[in-house]
């Protein structure tokens, strides 16, 4: 890695506060410089991180974060944070085991207060903080959210800003404004910000803005009351712009909008108003990807990139294999082609989901309502009532916040609304606040789901296929962020409701696989034959129903049976076919399930992550020998699936 002479000086914050101001520019650059190089070698959040390294330089010059308190919102632009607080020898090991995770995580540092990757609850956490420390004599402790890539416009920020305004006591929101989310920004509120954004007296505002903040009566020693700089700051902004401030109505004191890049401004604004006794929202002009053209120019793209190589002003992201994202967006495609009741959504993820390849073709019918994953499932099924077909494409981790939806709008009316989760299973390098290990668990009990899953994108299709033709209920279908294997069958049979499909016969053990883990015990499953093993695999295609006939088959059998999911064991597929056999009568005890164990799997590749779990083909293979060896030495079998914790990145 190339010298950094300042950033490499630096050890913490105390240090950043000894750098002379004409300083800082310098040190912005050397940052984006090293958050590009490591990101192009290892992937992970580019155009968000770049967006706000002025604007983390100034917060932490001003503020004094090893007493203070500073929150994240959307958690992917934490990495100047990071680089500042004393992490740099974390950097090349980014969103790898032992490296930088790239999310706040108070594993590696105190500076870090929440482990936090989903949008919408910094506001509210910085709320719950600032009584803490009122209520517990640390008012002085002074509170920070910063909030970035268009989550200000997410339900939970709201509930957040409207607690706020009852504060009596300082707290400062930072709306980091880029005019854009992960992808462009949707709805009526991004328009909102557009029009104060694109305003033509812009520049003026931020001019007066400062000047009028230094005029105030006693403003040096604030001795000014918060109603006279709420007051004489509305009429400013009315003034400037036009209109107040929406987030006046909030009982918040608005600034801005002023230049999120602009040091000095941002350094005399952040010192005029981190002293003032009551909630202010600064509200920040931002460039996501600013530093480099390939980002600034396509931030969608560089939002999160693979790694990439740099050629001039161009950079070439690397390519993988055909993703179970692109399959997804193919097959949906061809249903879409044949019938027009199809309606797809997703929540801010257009990229990410693979429907922006779609909206083109299908503009009306391929709709991003931003980050409010709620909002779509609510609105898919009312589009269900009226006769539509709607997919909701959100991933694993994100369906969890819209579980009340799915439960009241959806499974309560019986409405036949398709649930699409991507990244289901481990995620490598965004670690555990991604990973999708709930999604059974939650919509297991949902009475009238069905829970499907692929292996491969022929099933992916044909489960996709199933769901279209489904109206009794609504359905869900789970996939990895991973690349599709070749097929493992040269012709794969459609979906019955509740039938799983053999793939492979043997007499020791039967593994009864569920979603992408089939190839892995497949795998398993020819290594063990060279040991002298011989195992069947049947991939279980439901979570629900479970084929109870074929579960009838395999305990009568007498043998082993092993079940295998990339999801949490508790409350998982290994958990539903117990309770099926349970629930028939059937004897349970030569039943044994593997799954992602009660804890949290930390950043690694998904490899190593799959491998730590115990369900890599090594890990299957080893718990078959476990289970055959022990009932051969007249043993009862005892699983154990733990394998050495990789080396974390704690302080």
């Amino acid at each position: 890695m190339p010298s950094y002479p300042l950033l490499q000086s630096l050890h913490g914050p105390a240090d950043l506060k000894k750098l002379p101001l004409e300083q800082l520019e310098k040190l912005a650059e050397e940052m984006r410089q090293a958050i590009c190089e490591q990101v192009a070698k290892s992937g992970g959040h580019l155009a968000p991180n770049l967006g706000v390294v002025e604007l983390t330089i100034a917060i932490h010059y001003v503020f004094d974060f090893a007493e203070d308190r500073l929150l994240f919102d959307v958690g992917h632009q934490c990495y100047p944070h990071k680089l500042l607080t004393g992490r740099f020898d974390l950097l090349p090991k980014l969103r790898q085991s032992g490296g930088m995770a790239g999310f706040p995580e108070p594993r590696e540092s105190d500076y870090d207060l929440f482990s936090v990757g989903h949008a919408g609850t910094a506001i509210s956490t910085a709320v719950g903080i600032a009584r803490g420390d009122q209520l517990t004599g640390q008012e002085q402790r002074k509170t920070v959210a910063l909030v970035g890539d268009s989550s200000i416009v997410n339900g939970l920020a709201l509930e957040g800003i409207n607690s706020a305004g009852t504060l009596k006591r300082q707290m400062l929101i930072v709306l980091n404004d880029n005019g854009m989310s992960i992808g462009d920004p949707q709805g009526a509120l991004a328009n909102y910000f557009d029009k104060v954004r694109l305003n033509p007296l812009y520049q003026e505002f931020k001019d007066r803005a400062r000047d009028l903040l230094k005029r105030l009566p006693g403003a040096a020693t604030l001795e000014a009351t918060v109603e006279e700089a709420y007051h004489r700051l509305g009429e400013m902004t009315k003034a400037a712009i036009a209109h107040e401030h929406l987030f006046d109505r909030f009982g918040l004191l608005c600034v801005g909008p002023i230049d999120g890049h602009d040091l000095p401004t941002l350094l005399d604004m952040f010192n005029e108003v981190k002293d003032i006794d009551h909630p202010v929202l600064l509200h920040a002009k931002t460039v996501k990807g600013k530093g480099f053209e390939f980002s600034t120019d396509d931030p969608t793209t560089f939002h999160s990139p693979k790694p990439f190589v740099v050629n001039g002003c161009k950079a070439e992201v690397q390519s993988g294999g055909r993703s179970f994202t692109s399959a997804y967006a193919d097959s949906l495609g061809d249903l879409m082609a044949e019938d027009e009741s199809i309606i797809a959504t997703t929540a801010g993820m257009p990229d990410g989901t693979g429907l922006a390849k779609l909206s083109e073709k299908y503009p009306d019918r391929i709709l991003d309502v931003g980050i409010a994953e709620s909002h779509a499932a609510a609105m898919c099924a009312g589009m269900a009532k009226s006769g539509l077909k709607p997919f909701v494409t959100i991933y694993s981790t994100f369906m969890q916040r819209a579980f009340d939806q799915v439960f009241q709008e959806v499974a309560l009316q019986g409405l036949p609304v398709r649930l699409c989760m991507d990244r289901a299973g481990l995620v490598g390098g965004d670690g555990a606040v991604h990973h999708g290990f709930l999604d059974i668990a939650f919509l297991r009990g949902l009475p009238g789901m069905v829970l499907t899953a692929a292996i491969d994108e022929p099933t992916l299709a044909a489960a996709l296929k199933f769901m279209q033709s489904y109206d009794a209920g609504p359905s869900a279908v789970r996939y990895p962020r991973d690349s599709v294997p070749n097929p493992v069958q040269e012709n794969t049979p459609p979906f019955e409701l509740g039938k799983a499909n053999k793939l492979a016969d043997g007499d020791d053990l039967h593994i009864l696989a569920y979603g992408y883990p089939v190839n892995h015990a497949l795998e398993a499953r020819d290594d063990l034959h060279q040991q002298g093993y011989s195992v069947s695999v049947i991939d279980g295609r439901f979570a629900k129903p479970i084929d109870i006939e074929l579960l009838r088959e395999l305990i009568a059998t007498g043998k082993p049976i092993l079940t295998v999911e990339d999801h949490s064991t508790i409350g998982g597929f290994g958990a539903a076919v117990i309770e099926a056999a349970n629930a028939d009568q059937l004897e349970t005890k030569n039943i044994h399930c593997i799954g992602l164990p009660d804890r949290f799997i930390h950043q690694n590749s998904r490899g190593g992550q799959l491998a730590e779990a115990g369900i890599d083909p090594a890990g299957i293979g080893r718990t078959v020998r476990q289970i055959l060896d022990a009932l051969a030495a007249g043993k009862t079998p005892q699983i154990n699936v733990t394998t050495t914790r990789p080396a974390r990145a704690m302080r």
